[in-house]
């Protein structure tokens, strides 16, 4: 099975939006998909179809694994995932959330793990999401918003990434609220682009149709 992970320059920029787009746009041309998300806080079992997990589980369709299995470590509290874990008597390690990844990477088609923040939100109490990344040896597709501010914030996640020779397949523009205008935002990061694909995910009714995405990362 080959893998992506799915990362992000901050939190709450759209990493889930994109993540179901591309399951759905994947299994529309009969292609095989599976998501993870290791572990999610903030997470409420009474509004589990609204979680991140719960989202992921919908765009699998019908034959969706349990959400247990999408994503086994979930904590209350709307924290980072250690300090979360730790008001519920837990303790986050990477070699834990490592093991969880790889047990998921052994089956045929294409695993999407989802992380949990930005690149460089804490994992562990010493450990990022960088930190797993690496340790996983995978490439990434980034996630990013169009808010004022989005090309720093890009850039000094890719210099983050190129620092540990993380390849990046796919860069993600998804449309932020109330933020200047998508195509603008995304022509203006461009340039700064080495031959790296930058998509725009609009957000609309209909969701949005990732299968110019699945083509650019040719799944």
């Amino acid at each position: 099975m080959s893998t992506l992970f799915v990362t992000a320059t901050g939190t709450d920029v759209g990493k889930t939006y994109v993540t179901c787009a591309l399951i759905r746009a994947l299994r529309a041309a009969d292609r095989q998909v599976r998501a993870f998300k290791p572990v999610v806080s903030g997470f409420d079992p009474a509004e589990a179809e609204a979680s991140d997990p719960g989202r992921l589980r919908a765009a699998l369709g019908a034959d969706a694994p349990p959400l247990e299995q999408i994503a086994p470590l979930r904590f209350a509290a709307p924290l980072s995932p250690p300090l979360a874990a730790r008001m519920e008597g837990a303790y986050l390690s990477l070699n834990q959330l490592e093991a969880l990844c790889r047990d998921q990477m052994g089956d045929d088609g294409l695993l999407l793990i989802e992380g949990a923040g930005g690149v460089m939100s804490p994992l562990t109490d010493t450990e990022t999401n960088l930190d797993l990344i690496e340790r996983l040896a995978v490439s990434v597709i980034l996630v990013l918003g169009s808010y004022l501010g989005t090309i720093s914030h890009t850039l000094t996640a890719m210099e983050v990434l190129k620092a540990r020779s993380i390849p990046i397949a796919a860069l993600v523009m998804s449309e932020s609220e109330d933020a200047p205008d998508l195509a603008e935002t995304a022509a203006g990061l461009s340039s700064f682009l080495p031959g790296i694909p930058l998509l725009t995910a609009p957000r609309n009714a209909d969701g949005w149709d990732a299968s110019g995405l699945a083509r650019c990362l040719n799944l």
